[in-house]
C-alpha cells in the first residue's frame, strides 16, 4: 500500500494536509508553552541549579520510574502503562509524519526489528492503560470522582484510544514481522481494506494533533512541566523553611544586618519561578486533597486548589504580568486567608504529590506577609506571640521555672555535658509532658549517659513563631539559642519534641549551627537498647498502637526507632508510618481554637480507636495533648503515653518485682 501521506485527496497532496493540520496544532502547542514559560519566569529567583547528581537521580526514579505514581497500585499502574507506552511509541511520530523515511533511511537496518517491537509494545500497553482508566471512570467510579465533570478526562482518553488502536491497523498494511510485531501481524490477518487503513492513518494523525492542542490548555500540561518540576525539586530536608534573606553562601543574614522592605509573598511575582511551575505541573490526581487534614476536617483549604490558583491567576492576569506590572488582585486574595491559616504544615500533600509539587511553602510565605507586613492574622495568636517575646515560651512561664520539672533528678543544669537534653516548652511547663521529660532523663541516666539540660539558658526553638509567619521573632530566638550552644560547647542534642527536633536539627544550620547533631529521644533510647545499656521491652498487658507525629515520621524520617523502642506495635492504625494522619497541632494550629465540627484530632482519634487497642504510644508532646483530647471528645477510653514513658514504666515495674522478691526472701 502506498503511504497515505503520498496520496492526493481531491487534488491536495497528503503531505500538505498534514502540514496544515500538524503545523497548526504544533504552532498552538508551542505558543501556549512559551506563554506558560514566560509567566513562570515572572517569579522571583530561586537557586535550583545545584546538586545535579541528586536531581538527575530523582528524575530517573521519580519522573521516568514514576515511583510516587506507583504508590497507588491501581491508578498508578494505569498511568504508568500510558506514560511508558508513549515514551516507547514517541519515535513512531517521526515515521508517520515522514512516510516511513525515518525507519527506511535513517534508522540502521539492524535496529529496525527491535525498534518496531518497542513501538508496538508501547502502543499496546498505552491502550491497555487507557481502557482500564476509562472503565475506572465510567464503571468503577471512585467516590472522589462522582458528581464531577469527566468530559475533559474522557475526551483525552478517547484521543489516546484512537491513537493506540489505529496504530495496529496502519501497521498491518506494512508487512509486519511475526517476531517483532505480533499484534500488527494478527490484525493483518483480519483483512482490513486499504481505505480503512488510510482512514486509520488520518484518524491517528488528527488525534495526535488534537492532543497537541489540548495539552497546554488542560491539566495535561503536566506532560511538559512535570520533568522540570521533578528536576528542580527541593533538595533540602522536607519542611525546611528559608530565612528572610541569605548570603551567597546560603547562610542567613543576621538580624543586625538585615535590610529588606517586604516580608513573605503577597503577589504572584514574589513567589519563586520554581513555585510557579507547580501551577502547570499539577496532574489533578487529587492525592494532595485526599491526605490533607484541613480539607478532610471541612476547612476551606484544599492544597490542589492552591496549586490551581497559581495557574488560573497567571492566565487571567497574563497581559498585566507579562508587562511586569502588578494586578489589583493579590495572590493571597486568590488563596484566601482562611485557607492560608488552616494549614498544619504536615507536608502530607508534598509527600503524596507524584510530580513533586511544593504546596506548603506558598502558604507559609503568604503567612509571613500577613503576619509581618499586613498585620492580618488570627487574634488568638497574640497570646502565644506575646509570651514568646517576653518569656521565650508560648505558655507565659518565667525562665526561672524551666528546670522545675527536674527537681529530685540527678542531672546537670547549665553545665557542659556530652548530650544536652533540649526539653522544649511543652515538657518544661505542661504538667502532662513533664512526666515524659522525667522518664526520658531517668532512662538516659540508667544507661549511664553524660546528659544535662540548659535550664534558664534554654529558650523556645522558635518553631511556633516560624509556622505562624513571624520569621523575625523566630530568627531572634534561633540566633540567641545558637549563641548559647556555642558558648557552652553544645554539639549533641536530644529532643523529645519533633518540632524542636526538626527546627534545631534542620533549620538552625542556616544560623550557624552546622555541626549540631540533633537526635529524637526515641532514636537515642532505641540505640541504647541495641547497645545493651537499656533493656528491651517485654510483652505486657497493654495492647499498643502507635501514632506517627508528622514532624518525626513523614518529615523527619524516624519511623522504626519508636516502634523498636516499645518492642513493636500490636495493631497499626490504617494510616501510619509515612502515610500517618496529622493530629492537627502543627503549623501553629496548637494555638488556635478549631471549629468544634471541624477538628482534625477527632478524625485521628477515631482512626486510633478503631484499632481496638487500649494504649496509644506517641513521640510528641503536641500529639499527646491533641490525641488525648480527641479521644475524650469521641468518648473513647484509651491511654496516651510517650514511648519513653512505656519503657520506664516497665523498668520500674520490674524493679518493684525484684524488690518484692528480695523482701520475701528475707
Amino acid at each position: 500500500m502506498e503511504h497515505p501521506l503520498l496520496l492526493n485527496y481531491s487534488g491536495i497532496p497528503g503531505w500538505m494536509i498534514l502540514l496544515i493540520i500538524g503545523g497548526g496544532s504544533l504552532g498552538i502547542f508551542l505558543y501556549q508553552v512559551q506563554k506558560a514559560t514566560r509567566l513562570v519566569m515572572v517569579g522571583a529567583s530561586d537557586n535550583r541549579f545545584d546538586s545535579w547528581g541528586i536531581r538527575s537521580k530523582e528524575v530517573l526514579s521519580g519522573w521516568l520510574g514514576q515511583k510516587k505514581v506507583l504508590r497507588d497500585k491501581v491508578v498508578g499502574t494505569m498511568h504508568v502503562m500510558m506514560f511508558w507506552g508513549f515514551l516507547m511509541l514517541g519515535s513512531d511520530m517521526f515515521d508517520l509524519a515522514t512516510a516511513n523515511f525515518f525507519s527506511t533511511k535513517i534508522l540502521p537496518a539492524i535496529l529496525l526489528g527491535p525498534w518496531n517491537g518497542m513501538v508496538e509494545f508501547g502502543y499496546f500497553i498505552a491502550l491497555i492503560g487507557c481502557v482500564a482508566a476509562f472503565l475506572r471512570r465510567a464503571v468503577f467510579t471512585p467516590e472522589k470522582l462522582k458528581g464531577k465533570s469527566q468530559l475533559e478526562g474522557n475526551f483525552i482518553l478517547f484521543l489516546i484510544f484512537t491513537i493506540t488502536s489505529t496504530s495496529f491497523i496502519i501497521e498491518s498494511m506494512e508487512s509486519p514481522s511475526q517476531t517483532w510485531e505480533p499484534i500488527g501481524a494478527w490484525v493483518a490477518g483480519l483483512g482490513f481494506s486499504t481505505s480503512v487503513a488510510i482512514g486509520a492513518y488520518w484518524a491517528h494523525m488528527l488525534a495526535i494533533s488534537s492532543f497537541l492542542i489540548l495539552i497546554p490548555l488542560s491539566k495535561h500540561m503536566h506532560l511538559v512541566m512535570a520533568f522540570p518540576n521533578v528536576f528542580f525539586h527541593d533538595t533540602e530536608p522536607m519542611a525546611k523553611m528559608l530565612p528572610m534573606a541569605i548570603y551567597e553562601t546560603g547562610k542567613a543574614v543576621p538580624l543586625e544586618e538585615l535590610e529588606i522592605e517586604t516580608f513573605g509573598a503577597s503577589e504572584y511575582s514574589q513567589l519563586t519561578w520554581r513555585q510557579l511551575i507547580d501551577g502547570w505541573a499539577c496532574t489533578t490526581c487529587v492525592r494532595c486533597q485526599d491526605v490533607c487534614p484541613a480539607y478532610e476536617s471541612g476547612k476551606s483549604l484544599n492544597p490542589m486548589t492552591i496549586v490551581h490558583n497559581v495557574r488560573d491567576y497567571a492566565n487571567e492576569h497574563a497581559p498585566i504580568l507579562l508587562k511586569g506590572e502588578t494586578p489589583d488582585e493579590s495572590i493571597i486574595a486568590r488563596f484566601t486567608p482562611e485557607a492560608i491559616w488552616a494549614c498544619t504544615t504536615c507536608h502530607a500533600c508534598v509527600d503524596a504529590c507524584p510530580v513533586y509539587i511544593e504546596h506548603v511553602p506558598k502558604l507559609t510565605e503568604a503567612r509571613r506577609h500577613l503576619m509581618m507586613e499586613a498585620m492580618e492574622y488570627p487574634e488568638q495568636f497574640n497570646v502565644a506571640l506575646g509570651n514568646l517575646e517576653t518569656n521565650s515560651n508560648p505558655y507565659g512561664f518565667g525562665a526561672h521555672e524551666r528546670a522545675d520539672w527536674a527537681e529530685g533528678l540527678d542531672i546537670k543544669i547549665g553545665e557542659k555535658a556530652e548530650y544536652i537534653y533540649f526539653v522544649g516548652c511543652a515538657a518544661s511547663f505542661d504538667e502532662r509532658n513533664q512526666k515524659v521529660a522525667r522518664a526520658t532523663i531517668s532512662l538516659l541516666n540508667e544507661a549511664g549517659l553524660d546528659v544535662g539540660i540548659l535550664g534558664m539558658e534554654e529558650g523556645c526553638s522558635g518553631d511556633p513563631a516560624r509556622r505562624m509567619g513571624n520569621e523575625y521573632l523566630f530568627q531572634m530566638m534561633a540566633e540567641m539559642n545558637v549563641a548559647t550552644f556555642q558558648e557552652m560547647g553544645v554539639k549533641r542534642i536530644i529532643a523529645s519534641c519533633p518540632h524542636c527536633f526538626h527546627t534545631l536539627g534542620k533549620e538552625y544550620k542556616d544560623f550557624g549551627a552546622e555541626d549540631l547533631e540533633v537526635l529524637h529521644h526515641s532514636e537515642i533510647l532505641a540505640l541504647l537498647q541495641k547497645e545493651g545499656k537499656l533493656p528491651q521491652m517485654e510483652e505486657s498487658e497493654r495492647n499498643i498502637t502507635y501514632h506517627d507525629p508528622c514532624y518525626l515520621g513523614r518529615i523527619g524520617g524516624v519511623l522504626e526507632e519508636p516502634r523498636s523502642l516499645i518492642g513493636g506495635v500490636d495493631i497499626e492504625a490504617e494510616r501510619h508510618g509515612q502515610d500517618s494522619f496529622c493530629c492537627g497541632a502543627g503549623g501553629a494550629q496548637m494555638w488556635l481554637e478549631e471549629d468544634p465540627d471541624k477538628r482534625v484530632n477527632e478524625i485521628r482519634a477515631k482512626e486510633l480507636a478503631e484499632t481496638g487497642c487500649d494504649t496509644v504510644a506517641v513521640g510528641c508532646p503536641f500529639c499527646s495533648v491533641m490525641v488525648g483530647d480527641g479521644l475524650k471528645s469521641i468518648g473513647k477510653e484509651m491511654e496516651v503515653m510517650d514511648v519513653a514513658e512505656l519503657l520506664w514504666e516497665q523498668m520500674q515495674a520490674k524493679d518493684k518485682e525484684i524488690q518484692a522478691t528480695v523482701t520475701a526472701a528475707e
